[in-house]
């Protein structure tokens, strides 16, 4: 697990993840053309108050395979 530093809405958090989520969020962005931490912005914000971002960031992932794979 690695624990990084990312800039939500102005404020500084950490978010701990596995490298392959890591790597996976990395592949995401690069596809979106867009910075790691515009997506984990992004992700952030669609959670509910009070949720895990770390948890909300591996189900963002496994919803954006699972999308893959259908289509």
């Amino acid at each position: 697990m690695k624990k990084r530093s990312v800039v939500l809405n102005g404020h500084g958090t950490s978010v701990t993840l596995e490298d392959a989520f890591w790597d996976a969020l990395k592949t995401i962005a690069t596809g979106k053309n867009i910075s790691l931490n515009t997506l984990i912005t992004t992700i952030d914000a669609a959670r509910n108050p009070g949720d895990n971002l770390s948890s909300h960031i591996r189900i963002y992932i496994l919803k954006w395979y699972q999308t893959l794979k259908d289509s």
